[in-house]
Formats: structure tokens, sequence, C-alpha cells
């Protein structure tokens, strides 16, 4: 009978590091939390079992150090390495070397992570697995004739991606036939510079779509489907607020969905708990696959609000070899969830970040509300990483209470001393089009403008 890790090396920082203390907590295993100079006061490093500084304050040196992480795991004979999100969460030459030292990474193996972190690659393998995808190319496009062919039969406006972009990165819509030839030699040169990739493909550039993603988790014999998250609620390709079940699908199209994540996770082979993402087309109400997250989600609380299920302590025991104990017909939905990123940025300023000492710091409380963060009272938010402070999630019997949940709680949440999102959050899910469910990935640019939403 396999047994629990032993002790497992946490490779991240902020709410997500502590998040993870905490199921290793309640789980038995050591944690050891390898973190920068910067965050050598932080929460997270106070409550590890035992913590270690990998670098300087800069990502490269310390977060994104494979082999300062790889060795700090070897120098405490650590059995795992778990990455959180982000930073070297999915890079598949890390993955390797932890493979080759026989150091077990959190998360599915190398080749699984290459293959669906190349989105020419990913795309492929949905068809494969007669999944639908986005109309357009199925490989790289390798020159403007052989664009010029594929656009003719998509049409325009359209997509050129680059194959090994993510976040929103890596992306151009092309209007008309006239730019095609500059834009194509455009985004090829910066994928070259971005991501040491010049490949990319095209797809048909939907104007009215909602995002839509599947919650997997899998022990190598059994994928399940946890329900889906909306994420439609959206700024420059970042998400903003997700909430689960999506108000758009009706039950078809969410068996729909699942079923298509499952197969997608068995055609792959995949192993841990990982997202795969879809466009959804208002218009034509057809879901189309775009790619897939191997690691943990920024969001999986929303998830975890509605099925009951812990993620992170499923991902520790798949990692040491346990079979999941879950059956499909356990996963059951109840309520829904909403959740808010709270991001130390100036919405009034072009959300600008907003690092600083946290000089009074009150969490807002009450039943089905949950606040995922590592800051305190004169916490200094450094400058270096990503600026989200918190998750806040609340969950209700229906939308509408979750909603109200929230508003609360925005409003009993303080942070002073920097400026963050939670005002402009209120503002979003006060909006009639939020409130009905009716609006797709443009909304927030069209709140922020200031023309109709």
């Amino acid at each position: 009978m396999p047994q629990l890790l032993k002790s497992v090396l946490i490779a991240n920082r902020g709410e997500i590091a502590l998040r993870i203390i905490r199921a290793c907590k309640e789980l038995g295993i050591r944690s050891v939390l390898a973190h920068s100079e910067a965050d050598a006061n932080s929460l997270p490093v106070r409550l590890a079992d035992q913590a270690v500084c990998v670098g300087t304050a800069h990502p490269k040196s310390s977060y994104r150090n494979p082999q300062a992480i790889l060795g700090a795991a070897l120098a405490f004979k650590i059995d795992a390495i778990h990455p959180g999100y982000g930073f070297l969460s999915e890079n598949a030459d890390f993955v390797e070397m932890c493979e080759k030292e026989g150091v077990c990474f959190v998360g599915p193996a190398s080749h699984v992570i290459r293959s669906m972190g190349d989105k020419i690659e990913a795309k492929k393998i949905a068809h494969r697995a007669k999944v639908p995808t986005v109309p357009g190319s199925i490989g790289a496009i390798s020159d403007y004739q052989e664009a010029l062919a594929v656009a003719s039969d998509v049409g325009y406006p359209l997509l050129i991606k680059a194959a090994a972009g993510g976040g929103g990165r890596g992306m151009r819509v092309v209007r008309s036939p006239d730019t095609l030839k500059k834009d194509l030699s455009e985004i090829m040169s910066e994928a070259e510079v971005a991501f040491n990739d010049p490949s990319v493909y095209i797809e048909r550039y939907l104007v009215d779509i909602r995002h839509i993603e599947i919650q997997v988790i899998s022990d190598g014999e059994q994928t399940l489907h946890l329900g889906e998250r909306d994420c439609t609620a959206q700024r420059r390709n970042q998400k903003l607020i997700e909430e689960s079940p999506s108000f758009a699908l009706n039950p078809e199209l969410r068996e729909g969905l699942a079923a298509a994540a499952v197969a997608l996770c068995n055609e792959v082979g995949y192993r841990n708990a990982g997202t795969v993402e879809f466009v959804f087309d208002n218009i034509e109400r057809q879901y189309y696959f775009i790619e897939m997250n191997t690691r943990i989600q920024v969001e999986h609380p929303v998830t975890e609000m509605v099925t009951g299920v812990d993620l992170i302590k499923l991902q520790l025991q798949i990692a040491s070899g346990i079979p999941l104990a879950l059956r499909q017909e356990d996963i059951r939905l109840r309520g829904h969830a909403i959740e808010c990123r709270i991001n130390a940025e100036d919405p009034d300023h072009a959300f600008a970040p907003s690092p600083g000492t946290i000089h009074n710091f009150r969490a807002p409380g009450g039943f089905g509300v949950r606040l995922d963060t590592h800051i305190e009272t004169n916490y200094v938010i450094p400058p270096f990483y990503d600026s989200m402070v918190g998750k806040l999630i609340c969950w209700g019997n229906n939308r509408d209470e979750a909603i109200a949940r929230m508003l609360l709680a925005l409003d009993e949440l303080v942070i002073d001393g920097v400026t963050t999102t939670a005002q402009f959050h209120k503002r979003v899910l006060d909006h009639p089009r939020f409130r009905d469910g009716q609006f797709n990935t443009a909304f927030v640019a069209s709140l922020l403008e200031g023309s109709p939403a």
C-alpha cells in the first residue's frame, strides 16, 4: 500500500505557498519552503516547518532558478516538490531534472507538460481525442503563402497565436488581408523574443465569447471532472473574477464540456490536477478547446467551495501514489461560488502596481466567506512579483446570494496603505450585465472605457 510523502519542498510564495503548507500540516507531511531574500519575513516562511533561502529577490535567481530549487530539495532530502502556480510549475525542463534526480514533482510528467504547453501540439492531441477546437490551422504556419491559404478558409477577422504563448501574451487580431503579411512577421518575431519559439498558428477570431474551464483530477487510472469555472470577467486576457457554475451553460453543454476535458486527459495520459480551458461562442452556443494548464490554478478555491473537495490534498495523495478514493458520482456541485482576485493595483491609473506597506489589515468573515492571503498588518508588498495579495471567495445557495455575500465581504475587507482592486470588483459585481449573467470577455474593457457594456 503506497504511503504518504514524508516531506515536500514548496517552490513558491504568497497565498499559494501558505495554502500548500496548510494541506501538508493536515496530512502530517513536513513542509520546507524555498523562499527569496525578499520573502524572508513573510507569513509562509514563519508557518512552514522549515524554510530555506534560495536566492535574491529577483525571481530568476530564486523562484525561477531550477538549480537552486532542486539543490535545496536534495540538500534537505525532500521527497517531492510542489510548484504551486506560475514560476516553475509548467517548466518541462525543470520537471525532467526532478525525474532524473528521483525527486517527485507534484504534477504531471515532463513529457505531458511539454506536449500541452505547445499550443500546436495540444491542438493536435485535442483533434485525436475528438475535442472541438477553434477552426483554423492544425499545425504551425511556416510562411505568408500558407497563412494566406488558411485565412481564406477561416475568414476575417482571424487570430495569430504563438505556439508557446500563454496568459494573454503572444496573440494578434488580423482584421483584413492587407495587414496579414506584416502581422504574421511581427508576431513570429515577438514569439521568438518572448518564448524562444517563433512558431505560430491561425484561428478564427470569435467576437462574442465566454471563457470557461473544467477542473480535472487524475491518478493515472481514473480521471474525474469537478465542474466548470466561468472566467469571463477579464481585463487584457487576465482573469479578475471567476465563478462556478457558469450562468451560460445548460445541462447538455455542461456534460459535453466535462466529457471533452476528460477525453483530452485520457488521450495525453494525464496525472494530477489540471484545468482544460475552452472558449464558448455566445452566438453559436458552441465550445472550443484552447489550452490546458498543467498545474493547480489560482482560482481552484472556487471549485473547492462548490464541491467540498480539497484539491491540494488530492494532489499530494496522488503524488504519493495513492489512488483516488472518489468516483465521479461522488462529485456533486452545491450552490454557487465567486472569487475576486485582490491585487495591489490602482484601477484609476491603468491598474498600475501599488507595492508598499500595509498599515492596517482586516479580513472579512461570516458564513460562506473565505480569504486566501498571506498579508497582515505591517506586511511590505515587494515590487518584484505578481501584484495579487489575496483571493476573496464567497459561497451562496445561488448566484444572487453569492454576489450579495461578496459585496458585503468586499465592504468588510480593509487593506490600508496600498491601493487595491477591491472597490473595482464591487463596480463589476453590481453592474446589471454582470448580475444578469449576460456578458462576454469584452465586458470589463467596456466598463473601463465608459462605453455601453
